[in-house]
């Protein structure tokens, strides 16, 4: 954060600019089907759109909506200016000019400028992306795999699964073997089995990360596919703790920093 200020970093920042760089790199059949990007808010009342889909902003994190019947019946979306959060609602509570408004607050946002100063996302342009929703064959959200990837190979895997009920997250070398670490949520039980399709995952992980010292990449493990979800170069803006804390050193191992990025 401090130090490499390369436009290749805004680019994984950018949840729009990043597709055309995944399917540049790996290909575009790892990308979840785009609806929309758009600018202007307001034409979100207006679009032609599925029952389900997942809306966000594309300049930051931790903002997103998600529509489908799977929702607690009950769910809600905030109110605008409290709507910088993870929501998941029915079809029929997603009302247009509320979604339109959510986003309106999205991108009066200037994201990244506390105190973790993560400077890319003040360089990207704000706008709205809607995309097709991802879900497992029982009609959930689908378990988050996120990897990783220090100067080009996949030393840690991270699993989290159960977002919007009972979360839980697991860390995982690249062999599958559980590694006696938290990040704060419990860990599953019984521990989630290995991927069948764990080669591609760390593959298009390390294909993905090319150009960089450390980046974590975000995956998504279907029956019938590998989805793309995002590139991080700050998980958690560089201060998630991990429990015991001797892990700290265990992650930064691997990582030669470069004395200059250019």
């Amino acid at each position: 954060m401090l130090r490499d200020h390369r436009q290749l970093l805004v680019t994984f920042a950018d949840k729009a600019a990043v597709r055309e760089h995944v399917a540049a790199v790996a290909g575009a059949h790892y990308l979840p089907r785009a609806y929309a990007v758009v600018d202007d808010p307001d034409d979100l009342t207006t679009l032609v759109l599925p029952d389900s889909f997942v809306m966000k902003p594309t300049h930051g994190s931790g903002a997103v909506v998600i529509v489908s019947a799977e929702a607690d019946p009950d769910a809600r979306l905030p109110p605008p200016h409290w709507g910088w959060v993870y929501s998941h609602v029915r079809p029929d509570a997603a009302d247009r000019d509320q979604l339109a408004a959510i986003a309106t607050h999205w991108l009066s946002q200037l994201y990244g400028q506390g105190p973790n100063r993560e400077w890319v996302y003040g360089q990207i342009t704000r706008r709205v992306l809607i995309e097709e929703l991802l879900t497992t064959a029982e009609g959930g959200v689908p378990d988050d795999v996120k990897l990783f990837v220090f100067h080009g190979r996949c030393h840690f895997i991270q699993l989290d699964s159960g977002r919007f009920g009972l979360r839980t997250q697991d860390f995982f070398d690249p062999s599958w073997q559980h590694l006696p670490l938290s990040g704060g949520p419990p860990w599953a039980d019984p521990t989630p089995a290995r991927p069948a399709r764990l080669e591609e995952l760390i593959d298009l992980a390390q294909t993905l990360a090319q150009g960089t010292d450390f980046v974590r990449v975000d995956l998504y493990h279907l029956p019938d596919r590998i989805v793309f979800g995002e590139l991080t170069n700050y998980p958690a803006g560089g201060d998630s703790p991990f429990y015991p804390a001797r892990f700290d050193r265990v992650f930064g191992e691997p990582w030669t920093v470069p004395a200059r990025y250019v």
